[in-house]
């Protein structure tokens, strides 16, 4: 017999002991619960029933795929005898027709390898064995019992079949999982689209109109606008309104008449007592028999009269009477002051009382000279002042500036307007011109000083050097007429305490922003060289 490559498996080799038909092609085992029991059919067309007493086909062989062969020829006797016709296959009972499943069972794929071409037998014995033809050239007779159509007649499964666990494994038809086996028809997303875009054209329509409906206040009814419900009123300490909240009940607006003039301006609330801290330019129209009027925050106004005053430093100072409950300005202290520091202003500015204004330092000991209306120059005020840029006006006169702290840093004094060279007086309202950023107020420091001695003696006392000074020189610095304290006639004082000193009013300034008593560095030039020389200040008392 014929031998094929041993390397790969016989493939006309018979399943088993029980002889077949050389014609019948070799056909991959698979898994019968899902196709048709193997058949075959010999070149006579008789079905081929395979032996259920068949043991499992290895798994070598079941997926090893096989190509057709053509049936080997052998010279054995007992092989060339007519083969007898295979037995019709034993049906079993016909069973409930299986679902056809949806997609074809999966087939082997052929190898590429071709198989092994058999090896040819010498034996001249072979000639005479004629090769079975691999396609019918006659019709066959009509077997009594043909094979069913696969493809009309549901396959029943294989009674004789036996659970091969290395046999290939048919997939089911592919289902998703958890779908819907609904048969009603399906919405098409257009459908869904254009009924949403339906509704929501009908919402907004209908709220439209009910917007409409509610803004109008319906039928006949009144517009009611929505508005911020009511806070407890309560501010940071260090804001502006928080300042001006603490400070106002110390805030007074002073009304002065007199013979020949009036005016407006405002007072500070020293202590309990009544004492009231102002400028002197305010009460001056009321100090020669004139009244006084003092108006509190509150409303309740009282008439004042005045302790003292000090034309020098612009300060003056009035007394109420049968006042209860009065608070005093807390006071701070100017050396701390910087340019740039917030500051709050409060007055009544051409009689508007109560009024806040805010802004920041802007210089420090900026030497300003006010008044000299009258002849003699008796009404001239030498302030050391510190400059504001928070809006001051007529009426603001004798007001505090306060510190971010809410403590009385200055004494509101004087401004310089567009149209006029120097500060503000106490005339008529509307005389003057309104603020430009430009104010000045007397720091606390040299107006606590004034104000105690004006309470305790009536009077204020001013520091002085003892020389008279030439007030018509022209020159840079100022010129002393008169010798004192070592100083000589001639000699041009330049700097004090290392502070420029321009003209004899700044020399002015600069000593009065010390007390009776300090020690005072003066640079002078004298003979065209320069010299220092220090000195104390003596005492003097003002008008």
């Amino acid at each position: 017999m014929p031998r094929a490559d041993a390397s790969a498996p016989d493939a006309s080799a018979p399943l088993g002991t029980r002889p077949a038909p050389s014609a019948l092609p070799a056909q991959a085992p698979s898994d019968t619960s899902a196709s048709a029991p193997l058949t075959s059919a010999d070149r006579l067309g008789t079905p081929v029933v395979p032996d259920p007493a068949l043991a499992p086909v290895p798994e070598h062989l079941a997926l090893a795929p096989v190509a057709d062969l053509t049936p080997l020829t052998t010279t054995d006797s007992a092989l060339t005898a007519t083969p007898n016709p295979a037995p019709a296959p034993i049906q079993s009972p016909d069973p409930a027709p299986a679902p056809v499943p949806e997609y074809p069972a999966l087939t082997p794929a052929t190898t590429t390898d071709p198989a092994p071409t058999p090896v040819q037998n010498p034996d001249p014995a072979q000639a005479r064995t004629p090769t079975p033809p691999s396609t019918p050239t006659s019709n066959p007779d009509p077997d009594p019992h043909p094979a069913p159509d696969p493809a009309s007649t549901p396959t029943p499964p294989n009674p004789w079949h036996r659970y091969d666990p290395w046999a290939p494994q048919t997939p089911a038809p592919l289902q998703q999982t958890g779908a819907s086996t609904s048969t009603h028809p399906r919405i098409r997303p257009r459908t869904l689209l254009t009924s949403a875009l339906a509704l929501t054209l009908l919402a907004g329509s209908v709220g439209g109109v009910i917007g409409a409906y509610i803004e109008r206040g319906g039928p006949g009814g009144d517009i009611v606008l929505p508005q911020a419900g009511k806070d407890d009123g309560g501010r940071p300490a260090g804001s502006v309104a928080g300042i001006a909240a603490r400070a106002l009940p110390s805030v007074v607006t002073l009304r002065v008449s007199g013979d020949d003039a009036s005016g407006t301006g405002t007072g500070i609330v020293l202590d309990g007592r009544g004492d009231i801290l102002t400028n002197n330019h305010v009460v001056r129209a009321g100090g020669g028999g004139g009244a006084i009027s003092v108006r509190f925050s509150g409303g309740q106004t009282v008439k004042g009269e005045v302790v003292g005053r000090d034309v020098g430093y612009d300060l003056a100072v009035v007394r109420v009477h049968g006042v209860r409950g009065l608070r005093a300005m807390p006071l701070g202290n100017s050396d701390n002051v910087r340019v740039g520091d917030p500051v709050v202003a409060i007055g009544a500015p051409f009689g508007l009382d109560n009024t806040v204004t805010a802004g920041i330092v802007s210089a420090k000991e900026r030497p300003v000279t006010t008044g000299g209306d009258a002849s003699d120059g008796s009404d001239v005020s030498y302030l050391d002042a510190l400059q504001t840029d928070a809006s001051i006006n007529p009426g603001n006169s004798g007001g505090p500036l306060l510190d971010a702290r809410g403590l009385l840093v200055g004494v509101n004094s004087a401004i310089r307007s567009a149209d006029e060279q120097d500060g503000e007086g106490e005339g008529e309202e509307g005389s003057q011109s309104g603020s430009v950023g430009l104010g000045f107020a007397i720091p606390v420091n040299q107006a606590k000083r004034v104000a105690e001695e004006l309470i305790n003696h009536g009077k204020a006392t001013h520091p002085v050097i003892g020389v008279t000074l030439d007030l018509d020189y022209a020159g840079d610095g100022a010129r002393v007429a008169t010798p004192k304290a070592g100083l000589k006639a001639g000699d041009v004082i330049t700097r004090v305490d290392g502070q420029p000193v321009h003209s004899g009013d700044e020399l002015v300034v600069r000593t009065r922003a010390h007390r009776p008593g300090d020690h005072l560095r003066l640079t002078l030039r004298r003979g065209g060289e320069d010299m220092t020389l220090s000195l104390v200040l003596g005492s003097a008392t003002g008008d």
